[in-house]
């Protein structure tokens, strides 16, 4: 579980606000995809970054 978490979860944060953003691409509806998009990916990013230095 340890290597799952530390190998995949940022990566799959940042793929989910990607579908976020796609989503918005075909149905612009309101902003708050993009937001949620927004703060996957920089979630995302950060969970990857953080882990991999912390998570041995």
């Amino acid at each position: 579980m340890n290597t799952f978490l530390k190998d995949y979860a940022g990566i799959i944060l940042v793929l989910l606000g990607a579908a976020s953003l796609v989503v918005y691409y075909f149905t612009p509806t309101t902003n708050l995809l993009l937001v949620i998009g927004l703060v996957l990916q920089i979630i995302g990013i950060l969970a990857f970054i953080l882990l991999n230095r912390f998570v041995k």
